[in-house]
């Protein structure tokens, strides 16, 4: 059973996605739960900060406990892995999301382990290795301030990332461009990806992880990054809270009959 706090939260959380409480708008007062029979001032209070963590309040003194006004993240299709933004500039993908929200990024707000690791079917298959063949893993966990945004973890071949920045587990991108830019300069040039992406319940570890109220659902991305060749140089599996993301993609028609649009 869990604890009241969680219970009054949880049912707060429940009344702000369905709008009783709208961005902007301010949440009783304490001492006013307190004598509805909610709890005791430390269960409000309790309550009052998880749904902080989570993303859906802000305290401060002399406002009491506001509703966020806040949009979900723009998450760029196409146009976040333009060469222009990591290749001859400084932006990683993720960033370029962030600036087209109009939110801002410090570096401490991706953290990541750095592992070599047995390759997993799926990794195997889409790097052409045989399973439990070695790679190495770059697993990170990016947050927007205090909130968990989502984990994306890039796994590689050893012999193209070895010694370089990717596998170094400094906080933050690896460098200026981030992990495509690495490859380029290690000769590996990105030049198509497949994405797919699927919507699913989260395990209780990643609803842990990234602070989702009951309920939500997560999307997960699986990512494949190929140089001109076919040569898959990163297979990536994100994990994304759906409800603080927007997905937007923008691009060309194909015209199977026009040539150089054979590739599908």
């Amino acid at each position: 059973m869990a604890p009241k706090w969680r219970e009054l939260a949880d049912r707060l959380a429940e009344q702000i996605r369905e709008g009783k409480y709208a961005s902007g708008d301010q949440l009783p007062q304490i001492r006013d739960l307190v004598e509805a029979g909610e709890g005791s001032k430390s269960t409000v209070h309790a309550a009052y900060k998880a749904l902080e963590a989570e993303g859906l309040v802000t305290s401060s003194r002399g406002h009491g406990t506001v509703v966020r006004e806040r949009a979900p993240l723009k998450r760029l299709g196409v146009a976040r892995y333009d060469k222009a933004k990591w290749r001859d500039g400084d932006e990683v993908a993720f960033v370029a999301d962030r600036v087209v929200s109009g939110r801002g990024y410090k570096r401490n707000e991706q953290t990541q382990t750095v592992s070599r690791a047995a390759a997993p079917a799926a990794v195997a298959e889409a790097l052409g290795l045989p399973e439990g063949a070695e790679v190495y893993a770059r697993a990170r966990l990016v947050r927007e301030g205090s909130q968990p945004t989502h984990t994306l973890t890039s796994y590689y071949r050893p012999e193209h990332v070895e010694g370089t920045r990717i596998v170094d587990p400094t906080p933050g991108p690896a460098g200026p461009g981030g992990g495509f830019r690495v490859l380029y300069d290690a000769g590996y040039e990105i030049d198509h990806i497949r994405e797919t992406l699927f919507a699913r319940v989260p395990t209780a570890g990643e609803a842990r992880l990234l602070q989702l109220a009951p309920g939500d659902w997560v999307m997960e991305l699986h990512r494949t990054t190929y140089t001109a060749d076919g040569t898959a140089v990163e297979f990536a599996i994100g994990v994304h809270a759906a409800t603080r993301f927007s997905w937007t993609y923008d691009f060309e028609v194909p015209d199977s009959a026009k040539p150089g649009d054979e590739r599908k």
